[in-house]
C-alpha cells in the first residue's frame, strides 16, 4: 500500500477538490470516521475533544458534532477564538451548538475519551507554550486518548517528535498511512492505526506517483519467487558466502542457513583452510570450499552458475574483504554486502560505490545498521534529531548506486531511483546477535532465484520480521531459518498457491 508524506497528501486532497468534492465534504466525511471509532473506543461517558485552529480542529468539530447527535455527551476545548477560525475549519465549528471551553490543562477533567484534534501531519515546528502544556496534560489524565490523523506533535513526513506529543491509543487517519505511522518515534505514540476512506479517488495516486510503499506481501507480490513443478536446483541459483577466519565462523553459516531457507537451490561457503574444518563439521546442505586468496575466489566466480554472493558477515576487517568485494563486483554478481565490508570501506567509501555503479544492473543490497551507517555515510547520518531516515536511506542510496536497507524496528528499503519501502512488522525480540546475518543470507537467497535487489531486500526485511513473530519470545539467531518454512507457507496461503 501505497505512503503518502504530508506534501503529498496536501496533493491528494486538492486534486479531490478539483475533481469537484468540497473540501467541506472530506472534513465531514473525517469526523464521522473519527466519531465511529470514538464510539468503539468507548461504549460510554463523557468525551474531550481537543481542537487547534486548523483543519485537523475541524474534524474535531465535525466529530463532536455527530457524536453528540447520538446522545454522547461532548466537550470541547479550543485552541484559539472561535471567531479568529477560517475556511473548512469555521464552518465546522459552527456546526457546534454548543460553548467551548478555555485552552487550559484544567479544562480537560476526568473524561471517558480523549479526542485529539490539535495539530495535524503537516506539524513542522518545536511545539511550545499552551499546546505543550495541554499535550503534558493530556498525556497525564489516564483517560484513552483517539487522535486524528497524527497523534498532535509528530511530523507526519519524517515521525520525529517536535519536542512534546501525544501518546494515542489509537489513530485514525485518511486514504493511506504517513511515514509517521510506520516510522520511530512517531509510530511509537499512534497506538493501534486504522485507515478510513473519506471519498478520496485512489486514482489521484495516478497523479501524486507515491515512492514509498508499506513493506507488505501486497507490494512485491509479483516478485515473489515460487519453485516451478519441471524446475530443479539449478534453476534457483547459488549462492556463496564469505566466511571469516577460524575464529569468525558463526556469523557466515547463519547467513548460509538464510539463503538456502530463503530458496536457493544451492548454497557454497567459501571458506579459509584453517576453517574448514569448523565449518565442514557445522554444516550439512550448505557445501564448503577452501578459498584463501582473492585469486582463489575469482576462479571460484569463473563458475557463472555462481550467481549471487554474501560478503561481510564474520568475514574481517580489512584489504582481504575489500578485495573480495571488488572481485565480486568486478564478476558482475548480485551481491548484498554486510557488517564487516560496510566497516572496510569506511575510508574509502568512494572506491566502493564506483565499483557498485560500473557492476551488472547494481544489483547491490548494502545492510547496514545505525552504528554502522555513518561509516560509509557520514555527512547524512542522523546527526539531526528531526532528519527523517526515509530521507537518509534515500539519499544514501543514491549516492552509492546500490539498494540500502537500514536495519531497526523501522526497516527502510531504498532504491537509487528513489522507491522506498518501510517495514513496521518485526517484533523487539528480533533485536539479538547474528539476526542481521541471517537477513543477509535470506537476501543472497532471493538475489539468487532471480528477484530483483529492490524487492529481493525488501521481501528479505518482511519475511525476517515474520520469522521473529513465529518464533516468538527468547528467539535467537539460529532460530530464524527454522521458522522460515512456516512463513512461507502462510504466504502461500495468502497467495492462493498451493502446496
Amino acid at each position: 500500500m501505497e505512503v503518502l508524506d504530508t506534501a503529498e497528501m496536501e496533493r491528494a486532497d486538492r486534486l479531490t477538490i478539483a475533481a469537484g468534492t468540497p473540501g467541506f465534504a472530506l472534513m465531514l466525511s473525517a469526523g464521522q470516521a473519527v466519531a465511529e471509532a470514538a464510539i468503539e473506543l468507548v461504549e460510554e461517558g463523557p468525551i474531550l475533544v481537543v481542537a487547534g485552529r486548523g483543519n485537523n480542529g475541524g474534524d474535531g468539530f465535525v466529530a463532536a458534532a455527530e457524536l453528540a447527535a447520538r446522545g454522547r455527551e461532548v466537550s470541547v476545548i479550543l485552541l484559539c477564538e472561535r471567531d479568529s477560525l477560517r475556511g473548512d475549519a469555521a464552518s465546522a465549528a459552527r456546526g457546534w451548538k454548543y460553548p467551548v471551553l478555555p485552552f487550559n490543562p484544567q479544562a480537560i477533567g476526568k473524561p471517558a475519551l480523549i479526542i485529539d484534534a490539535l495539530f495535524g501531519a503537516g506539524l513542522n515546528r518545536m511545539v511550545k507554550g499552551d499546546p505543550h502544556d495541554m499535550i503534558e496534560a493530556i498525556n497525564a489524565n489516564g483517560a484513552p486518548v483517539l487522535s486524528i490523523d497524527l497523534p498532535s506533535g509528530v511530523n507526519g513526513t519524517s515521525g520525529a517528535v517536535m519536542g512534546v506529543a501525544i501518546g494515542a491509543t489509537e489513530t485514525v487517519t485518511f486514504f493511506r498511512r504517513k511515514p509517521a505511522h510506520l516510522l520511530l518515534p512517531g509510530r511509537l505514540h499512534c497506538g493501534r492505526v486504522r485507515v478510513a476512506d473519506i471519498g478520496i479517488d485512489a486514482r489521484v495516486l495516478e497523479e501524486i506517483h507515491p515512492r514509498t510503499f508499506e513493506n507488505t506481501p501486497q507490494f512485491w507480490r509479483r516478485s515473489f519467487p515460487v519453485p516451478q513443478i519441471d524446475g530443479h536446483k539449478y534453476a534457483r541459483g547459488h549462492a556463496v558466502v564469505v566466511s571469516g577466519d577460524i575464529a569468525a565462523t558463526g556469523a557466515a553459516r547463519l547467513s548460509a542457513r538464510g539463503a538456502l531457507r530463503a530458496g536457493a537451490g544451492l548454497v557454497t561457503l567459501a571458506s579459509p583452510r584453517d576453517a574448514l574444518g569448523v565449518n565442514a563439521a557445522a554444516l550439512t546442505a550448505v557445501m564448503v570450499r577452501i578459498v584463501d586468496t582473492v585469486v582463489e575466489f575469482s576462479e571460484m566466480l569463473a563458475d557463472r552458475r555462481l550467481n549471487a554472493c554474501v560478503i561481510g558477515p564474520g568475514a574481517g576487517v580489512g584489504a582481504r574483504t575489500r578485495d573480495f568485494v571488488l572481485t565480486a563486483l568486478s564478476a558482475k554478481r548480485r551481491i548484498v554486502l554486510d557488517a564487516d565490508t560496510l566497516t572496510s570501506f569506511a575510508d574509502a567509501p568512494d572506491q566502493l560505490f564506483q565499483s557498485i555503479k560500473a557492476s551488472q544492473d547494481q544489483q547491490v543490497v548494502l545492510t547496514p545498521h545505525e552504528g554502522e551507517f555513518p561509516r560509509l555515510f557520514s555527512d547524512i547520518s542522523n546527526k539531526h534529531p528531526y532528519r527523517s531516515k526515509l530521507e537518509r536511506v534515500r539519499a544514501a542510496a543514491e549516492r552509492s548506486g546500490a539498494i540500502v536497507l537500514l536495519k531497526g524496528p523501522d526497516t527502510v528499503v531504498a532504491s537509487p531511483d528513489g522507491r522506498a519501502t518501510i517495514a513496521a512488522n518485526a517484533p523487539p525480540w528480533l533485536a539479538t546477535a547474528g539476526a542481521g546475518d541471517v537477513l543477509a543470507g535470506m537476501i543472497a537467497g532471493m538475489l539468487a532465484q532471480g528477484v530483483g535487489a529492490f524487492e529481493a531486500a525488501s521481501i528479505g526485511a518482511w519475511m525476517h520480521g515474520e520469522a521473529a513473530r513465529e518464533a516468538g519470545p527468547g528467539l535467537i539467531a539460529e532460530d530464524l531459518p527454522e521458522v522460515l518454512p512456516a512463513v512461507f507457507r502462510r504466504l502461500y496461503d495468502e497467495f492462493g498457491i498451493d502446496y
